[in-house]
């Protein structure tokens, strides 16, 4: 029985369904329909385009629907002014990456022994050469590479259209309203009241209730530990503004007083919106902020508050319960981690409930991984705000001066300030899974994280140019089409 739907839901119940047969697992889903669904401009990893592979649904068949576009990209402004970069590119790494990626880990160590070298990360990957020119990351048929790329989407809609393929497909759906989880004399969930339905039965219960926990913080009584120390933002304000005549291919985050404003492109609207600390900033102040930044876009347009728990569960799966989705906790929005976490916690439980053969044997295993991948994703948001170099807020500085960081993250800053090989370093950790060399090289160059010398030498080697990796990638995008062509190509003629 999961309980609640949305896209968290909605993505358990489908991959629940796919993974089990009826004959073995029946799954039933329900929500209450008078609880409204927060349905703002969302982006996400690579990861979902395996999770649509894996439900086996075509692009085609859920784009149009939930008005997404793709997404080859990240750019990041004014994180650190101090930069030679006033922004920066984090892509996506594709396949066709091999032939480059060499040449930037090369030239960032190069950079780090004082030479005057390329460091910008969107200069050595095709997708951010891709986003620069606005176009598609859709493969060609005659393009011998796989591209890797998110999307971006409306989460209402996306909840929404998962709903009608998971009952489609067997899910029992359920409109209601949970009034209260029974436990029995084994401390495990037995039963649901429910306001029409009375008692419903259920094995296992999944908690996708949102940040209200019903389940498992409030009826199991599993305490939430607060990333606070180190991720200080707990607001957001959200607006959504007219589209442009392109369509961009990328995800744009760019700091303000207290925090940062995301950019999301949908197929007839961007999303916006504004993610700050209430220590710093009153949410009157933030809109007011927040609208001045978007200017004459945001005229007309009302705003919408929103509070966010930053953090995690000390446990994601007590007795007969697993958490997934904002139940289960949440960190700030800055690289789309959301759906992320949600689609591999949830991949997770279900190998761990096939291997245990549907009892609790792995639950301790899966709670460690799964606490695991939220403390690895932390450090590498956490280090956005500890490298940053703004000195025009309170806000910012007191980010830059926090000394609160894992043993995880002090050992990848020592190793890459030490001129240390970063890859070696993240293999010895085993966090490749998380954040990867690739990521973290993105990040500590487009910040200009570099040792700091009196002198540079100008005649060490530059393998961007030698390797004419600009040229490399012109003839590579040859191949790809507009982002709006693309697009139009979904739509089927009426």
């Amino acid at each position: 029985m999961i309980v609640g739907g949305g896209t968290a839901g909605w993505m358990a119940a489908n991959l629940f369904v796919k993974a089990w047969p009826e004959s073995v697992v029946k799954v039933s889903l329900i929500e209450s329909p008078d609880i409204g669904i927060i349905g703002v401009g969302e982006g996400s990893t690579p990861s979902l385009k395996r999770f649509f592979k894996t439900i086996e649904v075509a692009e085609e068949k859920w784009m149009p629907q939930c008005n997404a576009t793709y997404k080859t990209n990240i750019k990041f402004s004014g994180w650190s002014p101090a930069s030679t970069l006033q922004e920066y590119d984090h892509p996506f790494v594709s396949q066709l990456d091999i032939f480059t990626k060499s040449a930037f880990f090369s030239n960032c160590l190069t950079r780090r022994l004082h030479g005057k070298v390329t460091t910008n990360p969107g200069s050595f990957f095709l997708n951010g050469f891709l986003a620069r020119q606005g176009k598609s990351p859709v493969v060609p048929a005659n393009f011998p590479f796989d591209m890797q790329y998110g999307y971006h989407f409306d989460s209402y809609l996306l909840g929404n259209f998962l709903r009608d393929v998971g009952i489609q497909r067997g899910v029992i759906h359920i409109q209601d309203r949970v009034l209260k989880a029974n436990i029995n004399d084994f401390e495990h969930i037995d039963t649901l009241l429910t306001e029409k339905n009375g008692i419903l039965n259920a094995d296992f219960f999944v908690d996708c209730s949102g940040f209200s926990s019903v389940l498992m913080q409030k009826t199991l009584g599993v305490k939430f530990k607060d990333f606070k120390e180190n991720l200080f933002n707990d607001s957001a304000v959200v607006m959504p503004t007219k589209m442009s005549q392109k369509i961009p291919v990328e995800t744009q985050s760019i700091t303000l007083s207290a925090g940062w404003c995301w950019k999301i492109p949908l197929r007839t609207r961007f999303g916006n919106g504004y993610v700050f600390s209430s220590d710093f900033l009153s949410p009157e102040r933030a809109e007011i902020e927040f609208r001045n930044f978007l200017g004459a876009a945001a005229a007309e347009n009302e705003c919408r508050h929103l509070k966010m728990r930053v953090g995690q569960l000390e446990f994601h799966w007590k007795n007969n319960c697993v958490g997934i989705g904002l139940s289960q906790g949440f960190i700030e929005p800055l690289e789309a981690t959301a759906l992320h976490l949600v689609q591999s916690c949830i991949e997770l439980f279900i190998e761990k409930f096939n291997a245990g053969k549907f009892t609790n044997a792995e639950r301790d295993e899966f709670n460690k991984k799964t606490s695991e991948r939220f403390d690895r994703v932390r450090d590498y948001i956490v280090a956005h705000y500890k490298l940053n170099t703004r000195d025009d807020s309170e806000y910012w500085r007191e980010n830059r001066n926090n000394m609160k960081l894992s043993e995880s993250l002090f050992q990848i800053l020592d190793t890459w300030y030490r001129r240390r090989d970063l890859t070696v370093e993240i293999e010895r950790q085993k966090i490749a899974s998380h954040f990867g060399a690739e990521s973290w090289h993105c990040l500590l160059a487009g910040y200009d994280a570099f040792p700091i010398f009196k002198s540079s030498n100008d005649y060490l080697v530059d393998l961007h140019k030698i390797q004419k990796i600009n040229y490399f990638f012109e003839g590579c995008a040859l191949n790809f089409s507009s982002h709006r062509q693309s697009l139009d190509y979904q739509i089927e003629p009426n």
